[in-house]
């Protein structure tokens, strides 16, 4: 049965974030270092923008440690996890403190200061270029300096709410 709902935007936040739910997305965990402070974070709010210049964007709550990080510092990281990396995941979703995340799988520091999963499935390096606020997110847009590409493999993939 196809169910149609046309609603005052204040009534149609539960139907679009079930209708959200039901797309698949691939699971990253984006790293970010101000210089003095790190932080990472689970996410699946993150899409490539365009290939001239290389460039992504990453959608980040506003009342997010990540988010604060972000607006001072210039790069970020987003690194693609594979499909028996859903214990990292969870730690960087908050199973795990933010200073403990980075005790859970294996951690390199970048020379730009970002740290970076080692067997990540590929680790994206970016500068940051704009931060534009919409809603309760903002959208950083980065454009990649560097890539590190590792094994293709099945990506951790996250759909309803589970990973699949």
């Amino acid at each position: 049965m196809m169910e149609t709902l046309t609603a005052p935007l204040e009534q149609i936040g539960p139907s679009f974030r079930a209708a959200m739910r039901r797309i698949a997305s691939t699971v990253t965990i984006v790293t970010a270092s101000d210089g003095a402070r790190r932080h990472g974070m689970t996410m699946t709010a993150v899409s490539s923008l365009s290939m001239d210049p290389p460039s992504m964007i990453v959608c980040v709550n506003q009342s997010t440690f990540l988010h604060d990080i972000l607006m001072s510092g210039r790069e970020f990281c987003v690194n693609v996890l594979k499909h028996d990396q859903a214990e990292l995941s969870a730690a960087f979703s908050g199973a795990s403190s933010p200073d403990e995340r980075f005790f859970v799988g294996s951690w390199l520091r970048h020379a730009a200061g970002l740290d970076y999963l080692e067997n990540a499935q590929a680790n994206i390096f970016c500068k940051k270029v704009a931060a534009v606020p919409y809603g309760t997110h903002t959208i950083f847009i980065g454009m990649a300096d560097e890539v590190v590409l590792h094994d293709d493999a099945r990506p951790l993939m996250y759909r309803n709410a589970a990973y699949c």
